[in-house]
């Protein structure tokens, strides 16, 4: 087991992008300034992220995903075969316009306009393969900005699948287990580079577990003529299948019930999953969103195996509203009447920016709530 399964304090991914870094995107999206010109701006705003996570004190960092539009383009910008397009920042921006704080959003089906995989359900046209491997591209700047260990953020197979046309893309996967087996082939590649180059810490997110929750989520596949469960323990296995036989490497798992221009997508405590998805995955870290009432109580944590450790996302990346350590502190002591403090640890309930457009909070927000992540992680276990 490495080190890093035992750290008390977390951060899901994304940070707020910078306003230098947005308007070097939308100059590149006109086509002002080149790949080259961008690639140096992405670099400076890295170095300012790990600058301010290692400041606040965490124990691992991430490049705040600063080099993608969205959290899925771990997958979606990295692999080959999808009928899908290029995405800039006006396509992010459209799909939140006229959105509020804290309200439901509905992922786009597709439409007129291809955004990238993942992102949106598109097709296949051909057998999915890995061109260029991003996740490896982030780790090797970041690992060498960072004087603390690096972690790097990937989308699970579970929402690769959910956002995949599988009527429409028959001819090159008849079956969708047929898919999912390239899925897992894929990310094992993308992975394997990564411990190749020095990464021991690999977060999957995988917010499409609070699908099997949620009933207009659960509706919805039973109206595409899909079987919830079936797909469930496909995920399960699927998950599982990617992180085997890597040794030495921490693997975290991050479920969450949406988050974009801090709103919310879906819904209901993990109790109806909860012993087969906490029992049957086998990451050590488990990343959960537990900020607001939509997550329910800590009594799914009674099934935890032991050895693994629950990352408590008690932290909102949603609202300017600072919690307190004390009102964090209770809350982690609540949760410890099912999981022994030795098994828990404090992030925040998700990125601050699952896109480039970002939450309704400020930069010095952030801040602080990274910073009183670590202090409450310092109070409760003696360490940040």
């Amino acid at each position: 087991m490495s080190e890093l399964t035992k750290i008390r304090t977390d951060v899901v991914g994304s940070l707020l992008r910078p306003a230098f870094l947005k308007q070097a995107r939308e100059r590149s999206d006109e086509g002002k300034i080149g790949d080259r010109e961008l690639r140096g701006v992405e670099d400076r705003a890295v170095r300012e992220a790990v600058a301010l996570q290692e400041k606040a004190g965490l124990e691992v960092v991430t490049d705040g995903e600063f080099r993608r539009l969205n959290f899925q383009d771990s997958f979606g910008v990295s692999v080959s075969g999808f009928d899908a397009g290029r995405s800039d920042i006006k396509f992010y921006e459209t799909r939140v316009e006229g959105s509020g704080p804290l309200q439901r959003w509905q992922i786009p089906e597709g439409g007129e306009a291809k955004g990238t995989a993942v992102a949106q359900r598109r097709p296949v046209v051909e057998k999915i393969r890995l061109g260029r491997n991003v996740p490896l591209q982030e780790y090797l700047f970041v690992s060498k900005a960072a004087t603390r260990p690096a972690k790097v953020t990937l989308i699970g197979p579970d929402r690769i699948t959910q956002r995949f046309d599988r009527q429409g893309s028959k001819r090159i996967y008849p079956t969708v287990d047929d898919f999912v087996a390239d899925v897992v082939r894929v990310e094992r590649e993308m992975i394997q580079a990564l411990v190749s180059a020095g990464c021991r810490y690999v977060q999957i997110d995988a917010p499409g577990y609070t699908a099997y929750v949620d009933p207009p989520s659960l509706q919805a596949m039973r109206e595409r003529g899909e079987d919830p469960m079936e797909n469930f323990a496909r995920s399960l296995k699927a998950d599982n299948d990617v992180i085997h036989g890597f040794d030495g490497v921490t693997f975290g798992i991050h479920i969450c019930r949406g988050n974009q221009r801090s709103m919310w997508h879906r819904e209901g405590s993990y109790d109806p999953i909860a012993e087969r998805l906490l029992t049957g995955l086998k990451h050590d870290r488990f990343l959960l969103e537990y900020d607001s009432p939509r997550a329910g109580s800590f009594e799914a944590l009674r099934f935890v195996p032991k050895g693994k450790v629950v990352v408590l996302g008690l932290v909102s990346t949603k609202v300017p509203r600072l919690e307190t350590v004390d009102d964090l502190k209770r809350r982690i002591d609540e949760a410890s009447r099912y999981l022994p403090l030795e098994q828990l640890a404090i992030s925040p309930q998700c990125g601050f920016a699952s896109d480039v457009v970002g939450n309704l909070i400020g930069e010095d927000d952030q801040k602080r709530k990274l910073e009183v992540v670590v202090e409450t992680a310092r109070q409760v276990w003696g360490r940040g």
